[in-house]
């Protein structure tokens, strides 16, 4: 059970950072609703993550296939799921046929799990599915994402040869280091803007999603449509101790 505190908690928390992205959409001259704000609930119980769906927020977001799965039985329909982790061709069944309302996945980094999407929403029958390239803009190899050179060719592929996917547009990790952040930013922004003129599409259709709990404002402030905030919102990951 989540205690009445930590709901509570996260509950505020989740009303500041509504407030601050506002605020920083506000000084970027664009509209409130402008900026969605996916609340990651990773390791976080599903007392807490209902807390805040009570609070009046619906999108949240997840890193893993099997925790995904086990919470989202468990809380409303409503809810607008996004996975945002890494996500393996041979999950991706299990994903989609054990989170119905999946709104998007936004970490499609190579053809082959575009592809494998693309059948399993085809299989399934389910109508087709938002999702965004990720683009590794730090060059770190820790980090997975298609390197900017080949983001054109990725949301090619996605558009034209994946009916049952809907090309909604790019998303990046920026360095811990978050001086450096500006810099992964501009290149996602760069990235749209070359995505865009190749597909005839215009920007304001393609979102970007960067920027997380350290840097979501500034995130907001150079263009991002979708930042994914967690620990300023559900405090501290909680991972089982290792014994």
């Amino acid at each position: 059970m989540a205690s009445v505190a930590a709901v509570e908690g996260a509950a505020a928390a989740l009303r500041s950072v509504l407030s601050r992205a506002h605020q920083a959409a506000a000084r970027a001259g664009r509209a409130p609703e402008s900026v969605r704000v996916v609340a990651v609930s990773k390791t976080k119980p599903v007392g807490v993550i209902r807390g805040v769906y009570d609070a009046g927020h619906r999108c949240f977001g997840e890193n893993y296939v099997q925790e995904l799965i086990d919470k989202a039985p468990q809380l409303p329909e409503d809810i607008e799921w996004h996975f945002i982790g890494n996500l393996q061709s041979n999950k991706a069944k299990a994903l989609l046929a054990g989170v119905p309302n999946l709104y998007m996945v936004e970490s499609v980094d190579d053809e082959k799990i575009a592809s494998r999407l693309d059948r399993v929403v085809a299989d399934l029958g389910r109508k087709p599915l938002k999702v965004l390239v990720q683009v590794n803009t730090s060059g770190e190899e820790s980090k997975f994402g298609v390197d900017p050179s080949g983001c054109v060719g990725l949301a090619k592929h996605v558009k034209l040869s994946c009916p049952n996917l809907v090309f909604s547009g790019l998303m990046t990790i920026g360095m811990l280091d978050y001086s450096s952040t500006p810099e992964n930013f501009k290149a996602l922004t760069g990235c749209r803007k070359e995505v865009c003129g190749e597909l005839g599409i215009p920007e304001e259709q393609c979102e970007l999603s960067m920027g997380m709990s350290a840097d979501f404002e500034q995130a907001i402030e150079m263009g991002s449509t979708n930042v994914r905030v967690g620990s300023t919102i559900f405090g501290a990951r909680e991972y089982p101790k290792k014994n």
